[in-house]
Formats: C-alpha cells, sequence, structure tokens
C-alpha cells in the first residue's frame, strides 16, 4: 500500500501539471477537446487522491508500522478513533489531507459549473490545478512530507510510537479537518477571482457564482477556531482557551479577512462598489490561509501547535511569493476596469458603517500578523528574536473589538445611501435605550471596570438592534399573510436565508463576546497543596480532598484525585482530575476535570501529585459566563448553515442568467 501510495503522488503531480496546461491551450488554440481534457483531469486528480487517502488510512488501521508516518503517530494501544484521526496527525498527513480535499473540491466545482461559467472555468481549473501541483510536487520531493515515505531500513518495528497525548481528544479529531476545509474553500473564490480579472468579466457574477462557496469556507473556519478554543481549554490544563498562539492567530487572521469579504461583497452586489476593494479582500484571505498552513508546518516560529521543518517553510515561502506576485500583477492590469460606477452619497449610510466594519476586520488582521511576524523582524533588524504575547494583544486588541461590537448593532439601524435625522432617532430610540437599562443593572449589581461594562452595555444594544429586526420583519409578515407570529418568523428567515442568518451569527458573535469577557474580566484563580481531607475554597466554592487512586498502564502511570465540590453548603457533586505520565515519551500530562453552569465553571486541575503520601497539588479556575462562548459558537454555526441553505429563487434567478451566459460566452 505504501508504494500504491506514493505512485499516486507521482501520477498526481502528472496530472496536475497537464490540468493547468490543457485548458489554457484549449482556450488560446479554440479547440474545445482540450478544455473537456482539462475537465477531466480534475476528476482523474479526485480519484487519485482519493486512493492515496485510502492507502493511508489502510496503514494506519493495520499498524503497519514499516510506514515511517504509521509508525511516529500509532501504537497498538491506541484505539481505532483517534488511529484514523492520526491521519492528519502530523506534517506529512496533513499535506495528504489538504491536497484530497482540494481535489474533491475542485471534481465538485467542475461538475457544478459543467454548463455555466464556460468563460471562466478553464482559468478557475488552471489555477486549482497549480495548488494541487504545488502539495503533490512538495510531498514527492520533501521526504519529511512524504506520508508513504518507509522507516529505515525497511523493517517494521514491533510497535509504533503512539499519538501525542495532546491530540487525543475529540476537539483535535474534529478542529484540523473543519479548519482546512475553511482554508481549502477560500481557494475556489480566489481562483474565479482571477478567472474574472484574466477574462476581464469583472462586475459580480464571480461572486455570485461562488457566494456559497465562500460561505461554506467561513462557516468551517468558524467552527475550526470555536473547536480549537474549546480543544485548549479542556485538554491543556491552563484555564484559558486562547493565547495569541501564532498558530491560533494564523486561523484567525483569514477568518477576519474572509468575514470582511462576505459583509464587503454585498455592497458591490447591490450597489457595484468596491471592486478592487473586494479583490484585494479574497487575495488576502486566500494568501492568509496559505500563511497559516506554512506557519504550522515550517517550524519558523515556535508555538505548541506548529510541527514541520525549515525545508518545508522554503517551498511555501515559494509559493507564497509566486502567488501574491500573479494575483497582485492581475490585479494592477486591471485597475481601471474595476472602477465603482457609484460613490458613498453619505458617511451617514448602511454603506459607510459596511466599510467601516471592513476597516476594522482588516485592521484587526493586521495587528495579529504584526504580533506574529514580530519575532522575525526583530530578529532581522538586531539579531534578537523578541515575542509579543496576550499583553499586547489584549491591549490592542480589546478595544477594536468593542469598537467592532458598536458597528455590528449600527449597521442594521442605518438606511441605505443616506440616513436622515428622524430615521436615525427612531431607529436608535429602542437599542440606546436597552443599553442604558443593561448598564444600570450591570452598575447596581456591582460591576466595575470600564471595559466589562462597556462590552455588556454594548451586547444589549446589538441584541436589541437584531431583535427588533426579527421582529419587525415577522410583525409584518403576521399583518400580510395573516400567519401566526412563530410561523411568520419562520417563514421570514426562511424566505430571507442570507440576510436572517447573518443576524442569527450576530447574535453567536455577541453571546461569545459575553462569555469572552466574563471568563476574561472576572476569573478567579486558587492553588494549593492538599492532603486527604483537607480543603480549599475559591469564589464562593468548597472543594475537599477526598481519596487518591495511582495506576499503571502499558504506556502511562495515571494519578487521579477525587475531590467534593460545594458552593457554599450545597453539595454539588464530584471532580476527579487525572495527572498522567507517559513512558515512552517522557512526558505529563494533565487531564482536568470541570463543573459547568450557564454562569459559571468550575475548572480543577491536578498539577502534581506523591503516590507515597498521596499529596496533590490542586489548581481550581472559576470561570465566569465560559458557556456562553460555546453557546455563541453554536449560534454562529447555525445561522451560518441557515445562511448557505440553498434558495430556490436564487437557483432560478442564477440558472436564468447561465442561460444567457451560455448563449453569449460559451467556449
Amino acid at each position: 500500500m505504501n508504494q500504491l501510495g506514493y505512485t499516486v503522488l507521482l501520477l498526481a503531480v502528472a496530472v496536475s501539471a497537464y490540468g493547468i496546461v490543457a485548458p489554457i491551450v484549449g482556450v488560446r488554440t479554440g479547440r474545445r477537446e482540450f478544455v473537456r481534457s482539462g475537465e477531466r483531469s480534475v476528476y482523474a486528480l479526485a480519484a487519485l487522491v482519493v486512493i492515496g487517502a485510502i492507502a493511508l488510512i489502510y496503514a494506519l488501521v493495520t499498524r503497519d508500522f514499516s510506514n515511517e508516518y504509521v509508525w511516529s503517530y500509532t501504537s497498538r494501544e491506541l484505539n481505532g478513533f483517534y488511529t484514523v484521526s492520526a491521519f492528519w496527525a502530523g506534517n506529512a498527513g496533513s499535506m495528504l489531507l489538504w491536497l484530497v480535499i482540494l481535489g474533491v473540491f475542485q471534481a465538485i466545482v467542475v461538475y457544478q459549473n459543467r454548463r455555466k461559467n464556460r468563460e471562466l472555468m478553464p482559468y478557475v481549473i488552471s489555477i486549482l490545478m497549480a495548488m494541487a501541483l504545488f502539495f503533490s510536487l512538495v510531498m514527492t520531493i520533501s521526504t519529511e512530507s512524504n506520508p508513504f515515505r518507509l522507516v529505515p531500513g525497511g523493517v517494521a518495528p514491533a510497535n509504533g510510537n503512539g499519538l501525542n497525548p495532546m491530540l487525543e481528544n475529540p476537539g483535535m479529531v474534529i478542529h484540523p479537518i473543519t479548519l482546512y476545509l475553511g482554508y481549502v474553500g477560500f481557494a475556489i473564490p480566489f481562483a474565479f477571482a482571477m478567472a474574472a480579472l484574466i477574462t476581464k468579466r469583472l462586475g459580480d457574477f464571480w461572486i455570485r457564482s461562488t457566494r456559497r462557496w465562500t460561505l461554506f469556507a467561513w462557516l468551517f473556519l468558524t467552527v475550526g477556531n470555536i473547536m480549537g478554543a474549546w480543544w485548549a481549554y479542556v485538554t491543556l490544563g491552563w484555564g484559558g482557551y486562547w493565547a495569541w498562539d501564532p498558530v491560533e492567530n494564523a486561523s484567525f487572521m483569514p477568518w477576519l479577512t474572509g468575514t470582511a469579504f462576505l459583509h464587503s461583497v454585498m455592497i458591490q452586489e447591490k450597489k457595484d462598489m468596491l471592486k478592487v476593494w473586494n479583490m484585494v479582500l479574497i487575495i488576502l484571505t486566500f494568501m492568509l490561509t496559505i500563511f497559516g498552513t506554512f506557519l504550522t508546518r515550517s517550524g519558523i516560529i515556535n508555538s505548541v501547535h506548529s510541527f514541520g521543518n525549515g525545508q518545508l517553510g522554503v517551498f511555501f515561502v515559494l509559493f507564497m511569493g509566486l502567488a501574491l506576485v500573479f494575483s497582485l500583477t492581475l490585479l494592477f492590469n486591471r485597475l481601471d476596469l474595476l472602477k465603482s460606477r457609484n460613490e458613498l452619497d453619505s458617511l451617514v449610510s448602511r454603506e459607510s458603517s459596511f466599510l467601516l466594519n471592513n476597516l476594522i476586520l482588516v485592521g484587526m488582521a493586521f495587528t495579529v500578523l504584526l504580533g506574529v511576524l514580530w519575532p522575525i523582524i526583530s530578529e532581522g533588524v538586531t539579531g534578537n528574536k523578541a515575542t509579543v504575547g496576550p499583553p499586547f494583544f489584549n491591549t490592542v486588541m480589546v478595544p477594536i473589538g468593542l469598537l467592532l461590537m458598536f458597528v455590528t448593532g449600527v449597521c442594521p439601524l442605518i438606511a441605505w445611501r443616506r440616513a436622515t435625522f428622524s430615521n436615525l432617532q427612531r431607529n436608535f430610540i429602542y437599542p440606546a435605550s436597552a443599553a442604558i437599562v443593561v448598564l444600570i443593572v450591570l452598575m447596581v449589581a456591582g460591576v466595575r471596570g470600564f471595559y466589562p461594562l462597556l462590552s455588556f452595555t454594548l451586547a444589549g444594544f446589538v441584541l436589541t438592534t437584531v431583535t427588533l429586526e426579527f421582529a419587525r420583519g415577522a410583525w409584518v409578515r403576521h399583518q400580510m399573510q395573516d400567519e401566526n407570529v412563530g410561523k411568520a418568523l419562520v417563514s421570514l428567515t426562511w424566505r430571507n436565508k442570507r440576510r436572517y442568518g447573518g443576524y442569527i451569527v450576530h447574535v453567536g458573535v455577541i453571546l461569545l463576546l459575553v462569555g469572552v469577557t466574563g471568563s476574561s474580566a472576572f476569573k478567579t484563580k486558587a492553588a494549593d497543596t492538599l492532603t486527604k481531607g483537607q480543603s480549599m475554597n475559591v469564589g464562593g466554592y468548597t472543594l475537599t480532598y477526598d481519596s487518591f487512586n495511582s495506576y499503571d498502564t502499558n504506556e502511562k502511570r495515571v494519578g487521579q484525585v477525587t475531590m467534593t465540590l460545594k458552593q457554599g453548603a450545597t453539595y454539588i457533586g464530584k471532580v476527579t482530575p487525572v495527572k498522567e505520565y507517559y513512558f515512552n515519551k517522557d512526558q505529563p500530562w494533565t487531564r482536568i476535570d470541570r463543573y459547568s453552569t450557564l454562569g459559571r465553571d468550575v475548572y480543577v486541575s491536578l498539577l502534581e501529585y506523591s503516590s507515597e503520601t498521596g499529596e496533590a497539588n490542586i489548581e481550581v479556575f472559576i470561570n465566569p459566563l465560559i458557556s456562553w462562548l460555546w453557546i455563541g459558537g453554536i449560534v454562529m454555526t447555525i445561522g451560518g448553515i441557515v445562511a448557505i441553505w440553498p434558495d430556490r429563487r436564487d437557483q432560478r434567478r442564477l440558472a436564468a442568467r447561465y442561460e444567457r451566459q451560455a448563449r453569449t460566452h460559451e467556449v
């Protein structure tokens, strides 16, 4: 199977190279059969990479330790669930996963556009195949990136090295796949944008054609970031979920610019504006997805999440450089054709608020990028690698994030083109009143601190804004269609999925930020060394050390403390934090336990223990409102699904446009 897998990679190189050339030859010579041949090469590539994936999965589940990748990330003791997830546990498998997703996505795109976008498709295929060539070529050239490389000597060891304990968590099964679906998904609108520049078809048709791909990529990037934060929270044992780690930032940056792109294209569709800006945003988003992959695999910046080697980093730098030169050259050559037909009518308009939203999101992305690159910049200038940590990001990002919250609430309240004073007064009175009420209640309840008060007040403002949008729309439909309010609300959302799905996403973002604010501003921490029968108090809770249990398995020594948790005099339950020491890795690992409510988490971690005395070093965090972070992520996901769900009316309109296009632009 290893030989089959490597042969598949070699064939993928050849097929990708052919797929780059054949469609362009077909366009230049007017020979349609070459274009069709290029399309068939996409299907061939998809089949090849799927076979390669099956070959690696087979090697993993059969414990073929003659395969160096299988030996590195599995063992006979590893259960089947995590054995399969080892596919993307390391550098080589992750590269193959990238290629598999890209190959399948390409095939879907070609099938979707078999009768439409005929002028764009040859270039779309060529651009996507260039990406496939890069990944397949790297896996065949770089031995460290070859998932089918044999162990030195070719003799299979009796057992494998096993999976890193950090990865034995459901979050790490879901997190990489969802991130990759998001990363690779943004390659589709990027390819269509470049094809539009090449063919000079620079209206909004390429945007409409890839709208769901963009939403799809954004949705999975959102889920990937949330799952990564959840994994860090429940697995790393430090009481937090986001440390502004370079690899965390690498997945956050394209999410920011992708969000800006989703907002900005609405202005181009409605007002035929911001054409250059939208091209810049999709180029930037795609480049940041490649940059994120580069950071994880190059090893150029230290991170708890990163793996890889410097050799691979060189390949990624070359690829990013070529892609950037190609896209920016195209963009500059088409600037005259990208002039907007309309301009902003007023600074007080929905268009202006959307533009401000874009600038804030892109500003946040560049701030994060500066923080990520600062070690490289400082080393190049001074010779010393200086890093920036959470204090820098929190100082800069918190006020920018609060401004974004405000703009999120303001956008729906301002009219298109030009807002009048009476319009503003009528639309702002209820959200502003709700915000004032929230502020007063918080101050009476004893909440202090400028940022927490402002964050919760803005949350009340935005949630009221969104609630009013749903209520007004549902009431109008109730009056016009004679439906009950509940049915009117569902019908309203379902008939305007993109708009109201977006509002649901906004609700999710605000709930997430409520969780971030509460858990950051009001966190309580305590640590103590206890023996059996002793207790510790933190944040109104009492934890009493009941018992200790220690045992060995073939791969690790496990220590477990059982504690009784009370709030005041009220018994809540038992918590059992665990500490593990892996023999073959000489690596300790903490598995926390927690008691969660909507109001707070009691997060308990066993730092150290003594098997002889039963003495245990316990660390406890009280994280207020953190459950709302995960609830917000779920709500964002639901909103994204609503927005991406197919709409028959849109499909009919697009079908009519495609039919007109086919009569005039058939290749």
